[in-house]
């Protein structure tokens, strides 16, 4: 009898928790965890793209476990400390919409000071080499577009263009330049880029704004030059080894879209057209809810690959993602520890 009565509450038990969970409200045993979570906040949270992008973090001997986990509508938040620092670490999976998904649940849910977003890229940039570590400055996502009909050209107006809506102020594709024949007339035509529609945490509800480049935070970006001398991994065994040593360098901006770029002629078009160095699919997502929500963010990208620059039969990413993984790594764990040097240096000054 007991027994039963004991299944029966399982089963309840159970059935309670995934029920919170499907309707995605905040209560119960769940929202108890958050409240008390939050008491040892604020935190600095790590938006990670992939459990292959998580675990060299999870490994490293700076990265100290407090136990807690909190699950909630499909994302896990793990909770720890990196140079006595609070962190919750997120992973969030492939491409912009799960990205932004995960980090506004994190700044949702808890007492989040920053957000430090890390990961691999492919590389637009023949200035850099595989492993290096890039901080771009700028974060855009590139593929908002206006698609132009066949036969209009860069002189025509686009649909719904102005006052707020479309525009051919940032630049477009045309297909033509890229036909292997010669002949630069495509049916594909052109394609222009399109700024988000964005909705600031301090503006008027429903008054759109539009952003296409979003900076990183300022003070992040300038204390991250300090890492310019960091030391990087540059072999994966004893015999495979970068031809160049990595190095930790700024750059001007990165771009992300829900688009594998394996292309050299789109990548040296990003390139050219926008000085555009780590290409990848996530970091956007992550920099256009930190720039709404205002709180401050940056990204470590580790190149994994000239982006197209593989041969027909191998990638560089396939030889080096493991390496850039853990660069990434190594660059986002010694930023944590500049930061907890600065965050003292400023309340010192504060008193």
């Amino acid at each position: 009898m007991l027994r039963n009565m004991f299944s029966t509450f399982i089963y309840l038990l159970i059935f309670v928790i995934s029920q919170e969970q499907a309707i995605g409200a905040l209560h119960g045993s769940t929202k108890k965890m958050v409240d008390e979570a939050n008491k040892n906040g604020p935190y600095l949270g790590l938006v990670i793209p992939n459990m292959f992008e998580m675990n060299p973090l999870l490994n490293n001997p700076h990265y100290k476990s407090t136990k807690l986990v909190i699950d909630y509508a499909g994302r896990r938040f793990r909770f720890g400390n990196i140079y006595k620092k609070p962190v919750i670490l997120v992973m969030c999976g492939m491409g912009m919409v799960n990205a932004a998904v995960a980090t506004q649940l994190l700044l949702s849910l808890f007492e989040i000071k920053g957000v430090i977003h890390y990961g691999i890229a492919g590389n637009a940039n023949p200035n850099l080499n595989i492993g290096d570590v890039t901080i771009a400055q700028y974060w855009s996502h590139s593929a908002l577009w206006n698609w132009q009909r066949y036969g209009n050209g860069p002189e025509d107006p686009l649909p719904f263009e102005g006052e707020g809506g479309f525009t051919r102020d940032i630049g477009y594709l045309n297909f033509g330049t890229y036909s292997s024949n010669g002949d630069d007339d495509n049916l594909l035509n052109n394609v222009w880029y399109q700024a988000e529609e964005v909705y600031p945490v301090d503006s008027t509800p429903e008054q759109t704004q539009q952003a296409f480049w979003i900076p990183v935070d300022s003070n992040y970006f300038s204390l991250s030059k300090a890492l310019e001398k960091l030391q990087l991994e540059d072999c994966i065994n004893a015999t495979t080894c970068l031809s160049k040593p990595p190095k930790v360098t700024a750059v001007q901006r990165g771009t992300s879209a829900n688009i594998y770029l394996d292309n050299a002629a789109y990548r040296s078009f990003l390139y050219n057209k926008f000085n555009i160095s780590p290409v990848e699919m996530e970091s956007a997502g992550v920099a256009l809810i930190c720039y709404q929500q205002k709180v401050p963010f940056i990204t470590f990208r580790a190149l994994s690959d000239l982006a197209g620059g593989g041969s027909a039969t191998s990638n560089e990413a396939d030889t080096f993602s493991g390496l850039s993984a853990n660069n990434s790594v190594i660059v986002t764990v010694e930023f944590i520890k500049l930061l907890v040097g600065y965050n003292r240096k400023m309340l010192k000054y504060v008193r």
